[in-house]
């Protein structure tokens, strides 16, 4: 049977760093909102940026796939779109004039969806792209981080064939691929999945990236 955990401020979005700077809204993945987040927010945030951080899952997190995907398949995704607009209608409203999204696995998906919306200035998606039925317009710069462990050959084709799309649309992207790191990787908290080199590779490159879109 799955397991889950209760979360500090359950369904509401955590908050580092100074209101009115450049804004980060960052999406968490399967797992919902785990410790880990909030030290790579904080971390976000001595590089000059207000990050929120919200809650999709209701308050509730997990340690276990399984419990991962049961939170998943749970989630309606207009709620969760709807969610993540208003984070970042929050951070808009404590005056970031530009605002940036980083998305994980799931919230990769939906960080890309929200974005067609033209509600953001820059999209980091790890191990995340979407699909031919949820093709649309980014209409701002966009980095993708690649678990190539994971990369067989229906897989590479996929996100290729996203990337060339965004191109065909005039998106500006940049991607990397992570040879040895599997999907999660960045994911501190479940250290199962956790490769510390690329998620310390993959950070260093999304800072610098939403530095250069968000930052005077």
């Amino acid at each position: 049977m799955a397991e889950f955990v209760d979360i500090p401020s359950p369904g509401w979005p955590l908050e580092f760093g100074e209101p009115g700077r450049p804004g980060i809204v960052i999406v968490h993945d399967d797992y919902g909102r785990l410790p880990y987040l909030e030290a790579y927010a904080k971390s976000l945030a001595n590089q000059g940026f207000f990050v929120a951080v919200p809650d999709l899952f209701d308050g509730r997190a997990t340690i276990q796939a399984a419990g991962a995907a049961e939170l998943a398949a749970r989630l309606d995704p207009g709620f969760a779109l709807a969610a993540l607009d208003d984070a970042v209608a929050l951070v808009r409203g404590h005056g970031a004039t530009r605002v940036g999204l980083i998305g994980l696995g799931l919230g990769g998906r939906l960080a890309l969806r929200l974005a067609q919306s033209g509600a953001a200035d820059a999209v980091v998606a790890y191990y995340a792209t979407l699909g031919d039925d949820e093709a649309g317009i980014i209409p701002c710069p966009v980095l993708v981080h690649r678990a190539g462990a994971d990369d067989d050959r229906a897989e590479s084709l996929a996100v290729d064939e996203f990337v060339s799309r965004l191109k065909e649309h005039g998106t500006p992207v940049t991607q990397h691929r992570y040879a040895a790191a599997h999907e999660g990787f960045a994911n501190a908290t479940m250290l199962e999945l956790l490769d510390k080199n690329a998620a310390a590779l993959a950070f260093a490159r999304s800072t610098y990236f939403l530095q250069a879109q968000l930052l005077d």
